[in-house]
């Protein structure tokens, strides 16, 4: 009696095709997802400018006596009874790791206005201006554009991914500055 070969499975050629074209594939889709990863994060760089102008404006309004918070840590400080005027999410986001990839501060500028022994949250002085800053923790990687915004509320984009300044965000920024909102 003779025993028949079993030809079932795959070759070895077989496999090595569909090894290569797996390989192809990801290729071609690991650079779209990094993009997808980067815009992501620079969504979130302008959703937290956004947030402390907010922030800001309601601190300006029922805290300050009309100046604005000069820092995080006094838009973490909740004022008596009340709740903080940002998350605690993005109070830490000045320091590493940050939020979504990027580096997120606020500091005060301008005159001071009151004294922090003055505000609702004793925390620190308010000032007549602000700077809030959104920088990419690794340009090109977690993001490629900077961005900032003041007391006008105005969010302004430096694409070449470093940190804005005020004397960056005057009346006609000039590149890579531009306005995005």
């Amino acid at each position: 009696m003779r025993k028949m070969r079993n030809n079932e499975g795959f070759t070895l050629i077989e496999l090595l095709i569909v090894v290569a074209i797996i390989g192809i594939i990801a290729a071609i889709a690991v650079p779209g997802l990094l993009r997808a990863r980067q815009s992501g994060n620079e969504a979130s760089a302008i959703g937290s400018v956004r947030a402390i102008n907010s922030a800001q404006a309601t601190f300006a309004a029922s805290c300050g006596g009309g100046g604005y918070a000069n820092s995080l840590a006094a838009l973490a400080a909740p004022p008596p009874m009340g709740v903080p005027f940002i998350s605690p999410d993005l109070a830490a986001a000045n320091a590493a790791p940050g939020k979504s990839g990027y580096l997120v501060n606020a500091t005060g500028a301008g005159v001071q206005v009151l004294l922090a022994a003055n505000t609702c949250n004793t925390t620190a002085n308010s000032m007549t201006d602000y700077l809030a800053t959104a920088t990419p923790i690794t340009v090109g990687t977690t993001g490629q554009r900077a961005f900032g915004s003041d007391a006008r509320g105005t969010i302004y984009q430096n694409s070449a991914g470093t940190i804005l300044a005020a004397a960056d965000m005057v009346a006609a920024p000039t590149a890579p500055v531009s306005i995005l909102q």
